[in-house]
């Protein structure tokens, strides 16, 4: 069922602002706890206000929940919980209205453990065609009792499950997410028809889950491969991630998205440590885009910062794809943390300690995430903004353990606390059972001080986080342009990064805690309030006008 939409510009994306919304925890309309398309819907218009250009919503599929809906059991349908189909529609026909395009998860490297093709591959048996849309292997050692080879999960242990046949079936993530066999036509040609779902609907793009892992080198014997996604060879011939082969997968989506007008978008989500080969997948005859965690991963040091965005612009340039920007998202400790943490204090183990070791000093934490994301928006390319950063949220790290979801938490044996602080359900409002995100309460807890950054709190307020992300929208709006670009202003002073665009437009941020010196030009805005316009105060980024 295709909408009829105004034209648009073909390449809109390579300039977007994109929202990611994950649902469960954004608005709750129903007051079950839960987010859901209609809560998205509801809040449109304050995304409108915000001044975003789509939406990105992670997965709201039937699912069963082991990973927080990215264990998909249903690819043509919405969860229950979250809605229906017919709600959906609604929202893309709303959110087309106000000009806001809509992007979608698709999760191709594996499937739920509830899927139907799984449940057929386990009553089928070994050697079976249902099997063969999986990745099922013969157990070794005495009984077949030890896995058919050392690959790990992501989530802690091994990437292998036995079903008490003699066999194991491959799962890059959670035992209940079985990775898919890619080889396999039934799961090629099952995809091209979910993009095709989905795109009669009316969706303007995808965002591809784990995009590097679905081309894997499955003959006999199983390579040795027990370090994930790290130190991965530079020609494309690990045996689980970035093979070569994965590229001709999405030289075939390629041809489905251009089928439509305008053409689908897409953005393919890959932690591949070198850069160079992250952006093969953003080749215009390919995906177009790819996440560039580069800043993302950055500490707050401003060579850092320099050296990855200049980086990230080269290693673009030879692909000709579009260029990303993300600070945070659902994968992630949120930024205004991590940004506020010792170089030395990984992230993951901060928020295993609830956040108290070392304990952060909140006032730097918000300096430093608004001119982090002052920053990123005065780069060429699209920026991916998470829902709530707008608001300022810290990680929730003090969640109690008995209220942790992630799947980490377990495979870890309680070592790692996982995602659940970042996913914390928004809060809307200063007060009520759950700040405003529903009527009885949030899936997950929230605490006391949400009420004080909720966005009540903060709309109206010229200081505000809230009041900062608008305006710096409304500014990028009318000052970016389509160049790849920048150039480095003087570099003289170690703590001040300085860059301008081909368009009069500068941006400087200082890391440093003391005052630094502002170049002449009109202020159009700085991520922390200016009492001398000789000076760009500590921790703090200035956009001008020159």
């Amino acid at each position: 069922m295709n909408h009829i939409q105004e034209p648009v510009d073909p390449d809109w994306w390579r300039t977007a602002v994109v929202y990611q919304i994950y649902p469960r925890s954004f608005a709750d309309a129903n007051g079950d706890g839960i987010g859901d398309l209609a809560g998205v819907r509801s809040r449109l218009s304050y995304l409108a206000e915000l001044g975003i250009d789509a939406i990105w919503l992670t997965p709201f599929y039937p699912s069963p929940l082991a990973d927080g809906g990215y264990d998909v059991s249903d690819y043509r349908d919405v969860d229950p919980r979250l809605g229906t189909l017919a709600d959906f529609d609604e929202l893309t026909h709303d959110a087309h209205t106000r000009g806001i395009k809509v992007i979608v998860d698709i999760v191709p490297n594996h499937t739920s453990d509830q899927h139907p093709w799984f449940q057929h591959a386990l009553a089928a048996g070994p050697g079976s065609p249902e099997r063969d849309r999986y990745i099922f292997r013969d157990g070794t050692g005495p009984g077949a009792a030890e896995p058919p080879s050392d690959w790990r999960s992501h989530f802690g242990g091994s990437a292998w499950e036995p079903v008490g046949d003699g066999q194991w079936y491959c799962h890059l993530f959670a035992r209940e997410q079985p990775d898919l066999n890619w080889a396999n036509q039934d799961v090629r040609q099952d995809f091209l028809d979910t993009l095709r779902f989905w795109s009669d609907r009316s969706v303007d793009g995808f965002r591809v889950d784990v995009a590097h892992s679905l081309a894997k080198d499955l003959s006999d014997p199983l390579r040795s491969q027990p370090h994930l996604d790290q130190r991965l060879p530079l020609d494309g011939s690990d045996p689980l991630y970035d093979r070569e082969e994965v590229h001709t997968i999405y030289q075939e989506w390629r041809k489905i998205f251009n089928e439509y007008n305008p053409p689908r978008m897409a953005v393919a989500e890959t932690w591949h440590p070198t850069s160079t080969r992250t952006y093969l997948y953003a080749r215009p005859d390919e995906l177009g885009q790819v996440f560039d965690f580069s800043l993302l991963k950055s500490h707050w040091d401003r060579e850092q910062f320099r050296r990855v965005i200049q980086r990230s612009i080269d290693d673009h340039r030879g692909a000709g794809g579009g260029l990303t920007w993300v600070l945070s998202s659902h994968d992630v400790p949120r930024h205004a943390s991590r940004l506020a943490l010792p170089m030395d204090v990984q992230p993951e183990i901060w928020v295993r300690s609830n956040g108290t070791d070392p304990t952060i000093d909140t006032q730097t934490a918000q300096r430093r995430a608004r001119a982090a994301t002052l920053l990123m928006l005065a780069l060429p390319g699209s920026a991916y903004l998470f829902q709530g950063e707008e608001l300022g949220l810290l990680e929730v790290a003090d969640l109690p353990v008995e209220a942790l979801r992630d799947p980490v938490w377990e495979r870890t044996g309680h070592t790692l606390k996982g995602r659940d602080g970042c996913r914390v359900p928004l809060p809307w409002a200063t007060s009520g059972t759950s700040f405003g995100f529903g009527a009885n309460g949030a899936w997950l807890p929230q605490p006391d001080w949400f009420a004080s950054v909720s966005m009540q709190a903060q709309d109206g307020d010229p200081e505000s986080t809230l009041q900062m992300y608008r305006a710096a929208l409304q500014h990028r709006r009318k000052m970016q342009t389509p160049d790849s670009e920048v150039v480095w202003q003087s570099e003289k002073d170690p703590d001040v990064l300085d860059l301008s665009r081909f368009n009069g437009w500068r941006s400087i941020t200082n890391f440093a805690r003391t005052p630094k010196a502002l170049p002449p030009g009109q202020i159009l805005i700085a991520s922390h309030a200016i009492t001398d316009h000789r000076v760009v105060p500590p921790e703090t980024t200035v956009w001008l006008r020159t």
